[in-house]
């Protein structure tokens, strides 16, 4: 039903593109946004998704290459492999390395031997995983985060903390265990929305709360079980976060995570805010994680799906190949993140298409062999069948379509 003929142009950095004026013209929330990708580590936590020791050196290879600030690129007490895994990417990446940990003896140590320069220890503070997952009390959980924190700052090592299921924590409990590991000494404090049922506007205020209690750095983690996950990991930079956990193609438990792809290119775009990625290579790195994950990319995902700089419709195409403003966002092209535009045919399409891709195959229609193929790549199209180069040729030929000269020569 598609026709993958693509538009072509040079895939160079385009920065600061003028902000149309409208509903969004203010970009003065944000100034800056770090990204720590978790990709290695809770993307690779997808039902079904297994990264080998070469897969995760060549994920983490793109992200470091990129600029992104921290990989998180595993849980090293897991397993031989995987405490190899993060301990080569510690030594092979230019980037700040990040190891998980629970807060757990054994836990620590390995992530401390693993050669991380960031250990991020985390632990339940929700009364429903305090109790039916732990099995422990509120006292035992400061007391095992406290003890972590201290170890990891002891060894030197960069800490972040985080109090698992922090938005279905009770509050002033959540208050007093980030009063307790700032006093500890932690560098940050993540603050998870560990199954995804914060909104943006509540979960503004938790981190406008939690700011307020610590002179620990803040990062946030947020879930997609309700669609809601980049949206609040932005609410959660417009509230004083310094960083958001994101992760590749939003892969990740559940739902999965919020997007690297997704939270950068809005930062960027949108915000018209900085976050040192070279963006130019998101679409690269989103096809390495497609592969390597197993997990497809949707056609109509955000930034990187095949869908997001097509057009079909016959007055989106005429548009865009006019201005490609009039029906993208403007702030943000197929050249920022690496890819290119599409033109596609179908039931859709318009004359406008029809002529365009006509031209670029060496055709020079008239109007009435335009409309003539357009007629048949619209009934083509309505079958439900996909419209390819071959199909259009064959519909010009049938419409006795005469080629260019230089066609006719060659």
């Amino acid at each position: 039903m598609q026709c993958l003929l693509q538009t072509r142009s040079a895939l160079t950095p385009v920065r600061a593109v003028e902000f149309f004026k409208g509903t969004l013209d203010s970009t003065e929330e944000i100034e800056t946004a770090r990204v720590f990708d978790t990709t290695l580590r809770d993307g690779e936590q997808s039902p079904g998704t297994s990264f080998s020791y070469d897969d995760k050196r060549e994920i983490a290879a793109v992200l470091d290459e990129m600029g992104t600030h921290v990989i998180e690129s595993g849980f090293p007490v897991n397993s031989d492999a995987e405490f190899e895994a993060v301990r080569d990417i510690a030594e092979s990446t230019s980037t700040t390395t990040c190891g998980l940990a629970r807060v757990v003896d054994k836990d620590v140590e390995a992530a401390l031997d693993s050669g991380v320069e960031m250990v991020h220890v985390f632990v339940s503070t929700s009364d429903v995983q305090i109790e039916d997952s732990m099995h422990a009390t509120r006292d035992q959980v400061v007391q095992r985060a406290v003890e972590s924190v201290e170890r990891v700052k002891e060894a030197g090592v960069t800490c972040m903390f985080s109090p698992m299921d922090a938005t279905r924590t009770d509050e002033s409990f959540l208050i007093d265990v980030i009063d307790a590991v700032t006093e500890a000494g932690t560098d940050w404090i993540n603050v998870p929305d560990t199954t995804g049922v914060a909104t943006p506007g509540r979960y503004y205020d938790l981190i406008e709360k939690i700011t307020a209690h610590t002179d620990a750095r803040i990062d946030v983690h947020t879930h997609d079980d309700f669609g809601l996950a980049t949206a609040n990991a932005l609410a959660g930079i417009e509230a004083g976060a310094d960083q958001a956990q994101v992760s590749v193609n939003s892969i990740g438990e559940r739902a999965g995570n919020a997007a690297y792809e997704e939270f950068v290119m809005a930062v960027e775009s949108l915000y018209q805010a900085d976050t040192g990625i070279d963006t130019t290579r998101i679409s690269e790195l989103s096809q390495v994680v497609e592969q390597k994950s197993g997990m497809d990319v949707p056609g109509n995902k955000p930034v990187v799906g095949e869908n997001a700089f097509s057009h079909e419709s016959g007055i989106h195409a005429a548009g865009v190949i006019e201005n490609s403003d009039t029906f993208e966002p403007g702030v943000m092209t197929p050249e920022m993140i690496g890819a290119e535009r599409r033109l596609v045919l179908g039931k859709h399409t318009g004359t406008h298409s029809v002529r365009e891709r006509l031209v670029e195959q060496g055709y020079d229609p008239t109007e009435a062999e335009v409309r003539a193929v357009t007629r048949r790549v619209k009934d083509y199209g309505a079958e439900k069948r996909r419209v390819t180069v071959s199909d259009l040729e064959r519909f010009a030929e049938e419409e006795d379509v005469a080629r260019t000269r230089e066609e006719v020569r060659a």
